[in-house]
């Protein structure tokens, strides 16, 4: 029998996180709800949750805190959720490390999706892979296996979440390809992404923190296009 992945859902609408419960329970995954931000960090080791659904507006500690705290500590994928539209609040919660933004009221349909596409991409590190080497790309100090979610740079291994990492093995297996932004969006997303490319630009600049340019290789960008692993010819 195949195991259930696990959903935290957080939200202090308790009408809106039964019916959130209700869709997913449908798709067979296992939920919990949370109302507050200040239950979620006991629960990450009790609950082991697949994946985050994160209301931004909470009381006491609220979703933006919340995913720093998670992020700080576990690489579990976060979908935010808030009834705030604007650009400027997507960027800031794709730069604390969440995975993906949805707008209320939202689609049970795209909700879904959303949950699926965000967890196809994430597979936890225990797993052993079959052949590790079917995803697997090497440079000098830098390791990235797409198909147990890993990524050793200098020796260490780094924590990313889903969608980095899923993004600088994209960049990495065609070394000195120019790919645009939009390019990267429809690759890395996996379905049509409703918002802006500057998600791509925060998800670079967050690689780039954990990711330093090497003698041999780095993360160039093409101004005016978009960006490119770069590979320097010996």
């Amino acid at each position: 029998m195949a195991i259930k992945q696990k959903v935290l859902i957080v939200d202090d609408d308790n009408n809106i996180a039964e019916l959130i419960s209700l869709y997913l329970t449908k798709e067979c995954y296992e939920t919990m709800i949370v109302n507050d931000g200040e239950s979620v960090m006991p629960l990450m080791d009790s609950f082991e949750p697949n994946l985050i659904l994160l209301d931004l507006m909470l009381p006491g500690i609220d979703g933006y805190q919340v995913c720093r705290e998670v992020r700080a500590k576990y690489s579990t994928p976060v979908i935010m959720l808030s009834a705030k539209g604007e650009i400027f609040d997507k960027v800031l919660g794709l730069e604390l490390g969440a995975d993906d933004y949805i707008e209320k009221p939202f689609d049970s349909k795209e909700l879904v999706a959303r949950v699926k596409a965000v967890l196809r991409r994430y597979k936890p590190s225990g797993i052993a892979a079959e052949n590790p080497n079917d995803k697997c790309v090497e440079y000098p100090e830098l390791i990235i296996n797409l198909t147990n979610y890993s990524v050793i740079y200098m020796g260490h291994t780094v924590d990313m979440p889903p969608k980095e990492l899923e993004l600088l093995y994209f960049l990495a297996s065609s070394p000195n390809h120019v790919f645009t932004r939009e390019q990267l969006l429809d690759q890395i997303w996996g379905y049509e992404y409703i918002g802006d490319t500057r998600t791509v630009d925060v998800h670079i600049k967050r690689l780039r923190e954990k990711i330093k340019d090497h003698a041999n290789w780095k993360i160039s960008t093409i101004w005016g296009i978009g960006y490119k692993f770069e590979v320097m010819k010996g």
